[in-house]
């Protein structure tokens, strides 16, 4: 392998660099609904940013580093972000029963307008963005771009 091909980012740099945007992203915008709009999460947002906002130092340390092994830190966090936001998802539909519910008229609730961003409800944009990144740690493998 001549230096050149070495340099040049593989396909699998480049899906962990677009899960790194992902949760950047995500982590970003938590950070901004809660601190600057001044709402505050409801429980199963606090266990969805517990499972996101670490794979933002995993992730951008393992791009800095070079480390190849950044999908085996990163995948417990993805898989238990993205259970975590499927379960939410489905109680905010009302597919799924609720015998505890997370988000409280008394509390801070996900189900309000305010709570709706590019269109979709909080519990949907971060199934989405769980969803995105563990395609990008779990689909590309192959050869260099």
């Amino acid at each position: 392998m001549t230096k050149a091909e070495a340099d040049t980012p593989s396909r699998d740099d480049l899906a962990v660099t677009t899960a790194f945007v992902i949760a950047l992203a995500a982590t970003l915008g938590a950070l901004f609904i809660g601190e600057v709009l001044g709402q505050m999460p409801c429980t199963l947002c606090w266990y969805q940013r517990i499972a996101m906002f670490p794979l933002v130092p995993i992730l951008g340390l393992s791009i800095w580093r070079g480390d190849r092994l950044a999908r085996v830190y990163a995948l417990p966090f993805g898989i238990a972000g993205l259970a975590l936001a499927a379960w939410h998802s489905g109680l905010y539909a009302g597919l799924l029963p609720a015998p505890v519910v997370p988000c409280t008229e008394n509390g801070p609730s996900c189900s309000g307008p305010a709570q709706v961003i590019l269109g979709l409800p909080i519990p949907y944009l971060s199934l989405a963005a769980f969803a995105a990144i563990l395609a990008c740690l779990i689909l590309p493998r192959g050869t260099r771009a």
